[in-house]
């Protein structure tokens, strides 16, 4: 065996490093935006994972990894207007009086007594669309999940095979059904349902519901054949549309050039229930433009009965939605779709948008194409304007500060204006001087 060199250190005997101080760690990472009991947990995972030496550096890559996936904003470059990952519809309003101070949700301000908080919202939501009431509860699938409940738990309920659909999230027309205690009971085929179909199984069974679901997120072309919801009215029991995407009213009254081409064909709240469908359902932060939420409305008694099913307390919103929703409700009423963030996006002129892109980077600036998203108008291209940088820099864009959301098409970064704020213009060219 050889000796030893002696000229060799001696790593026997050499000193351990001891492990930092985990609280000395975590105040010397405070300038990162967390609370300290967030950077504690980075300190003792930076600690527990390796070199002593370059353990700061680890805490402060983890503090500043948990804050960067907190919830926060995001500037919507997509051109998608309604984008689920983003909260489709961007409406952030509560009322002005609302920031520090308690709200009268469920209390009557004449009588002093406990009210109800389908009282106030609701209400002038109904007379938005037109409906004799209204009731408001988490979102759409639990407004049809409540309206089954309510009118048909035991019963059957008729519906052609070919809205048996499913969205985002798995969200199945079957399922919800199944847990609502009503029976689907299917009616035609997948591609042709007829009037027929559906008097056949009302005459043959305990049904109480006909259901009409739009089918928002696909389209059916070739030979096909179809039952509008108004056409069933005539069938004996209730009618319930589930129009999902929530425009009001087909006229648009609240946009100065009234509805525009690309709305052609999509079904409205007020039309439907003018046309004798009994209860209508649909989402608050689609066409409606507010946050999430789902909308029962139509027959007062019906709605009543919705109201009063247990269920109705496990899915009702809280101040912050009602109170957004009534801020929504009070500006269609008032005609004014300019302060509606969704109806300005979406109805900006493509010269306007052509101008701010030119103004962001003229050598970028190009038309694109913006789409509604979120479920909504299948296959409708809504003309935009934006910026064209090529190559793929969505993850850059994305890990900047703020997050700027882009898209890739055909090797190249578009950054569509039509869903970006004006007042992130700067934001913008910052992202795009970066790239360039």
């Amino acid at each position: 065996m050889a000796a030893p060199d002696e000229n060799s250190p001696d790593t026997s005997t050499a000193p351990v490093p001891r492990p930092p101080s985990v609280d000395r760690l975590a105040r010397a990472i405070a300038d990162v935006n967390l609370p300290h009991p967030l950077l504690v947990d980075a300190a003792r995972t930076a600690v527990a994972s390796g070199d002593p030496e370059t353990a700061e550096q680890r805490a402060r890559d983890i503090a500043a990894e948990q804050a960067r996936s907190l919830l926060t904003g995001v500037v919507n470059a997509t051109g998608v207007l309604l984008h689920t990952n983003m909260g489709r519809s961007p409406w952030t309003d509560l009322p002005e009086d609302a920031s520090d101070r308690y709200s009268s949700l469920e209390l009557d301000l004449d009588s002093g007594e406990r009210g109800s908080r389908q009282d106030r919202a609701p209400r002038l939501l109904a007379r938005v669309c037109g409906a004799e009431a209204a009731m408001v509860v988490n979102n759409c699938a639990a407004a049809v999940l409540l309206t089954l409940s309510a009118l048909a738990h035991g019963k059957g309920v008729v519906v052609s095979r070919g809205e048996l659909v499913e969205i985002g999230g798995g969200f199945r027309i079957p399922e919800v059904m199944a847990q609502s205690g009503a029976h689907l009971i299917e009616v035609g085929t997948t591609n042709r349902t007829r009037l027929a179909d559906f008097e056949t199984a009302v005459q043959g069974g305990d049904i109480a519901l006909a259901l009409s679901v739009h089918r928002s997120n696909y389209r059916i072309t070739g030979f096909t054949e179809s039952v509008a919801a108004s056409a069933m009215t005539g069938l004996g029991v209730p009618v319930v549309a589930d129009i999902g995407s929530g425009l009001v009213d087909s006229a648009c009254p609240w946009l100065t050039d009234g509805p525009p081409p690309w709305l052609e064909g999509e079904p409205a709240v007020r039309q439907t229930l003018e046309a004798g469908v009994d209860l209508v359902t649909f989402s608050g932060d689609k066409l409606l433009g507010g946050p999430q939420a789902g909308i029962i409305a139509g027959r007062a008694d019906l709605v009543a009965q919705c109201a009063a099913h247990p269920l109705a307390r496990a899915l009702r919103p809280g101040s912050l939605i009602m109170g957004s929703l009534q801020q929504l409700a009070l500006a269609y009423l008032a005609r004014d779709g300019l302060t509606i963030p969704f109806w300005r996006m979406a109805t900006v002129p493509v010269d306007e948008l052509r101008q701010r892109a030119s103004a962001i980077s003229p050598d970028h600036a190009a038309d694109t194409i913006a789409v509604p998203g979120g479920g909504t108008l299948p296959g409708v291209e809504i003309p935009s304007a934006g910026l064209v940088v090529q190559g793929d820099h969505v993850t850059e864009l994305r890990t900047g500060t703020p997050p700027v959301i882009a898209r890739v098409h055909d090797g190249s970064t578009v950054i569509d204006l039509r869903t970006v704020h004006p007042d992130d213009d700067d934001v913008i060219r910052t992202a795009v001087d970066r790239l360039t």
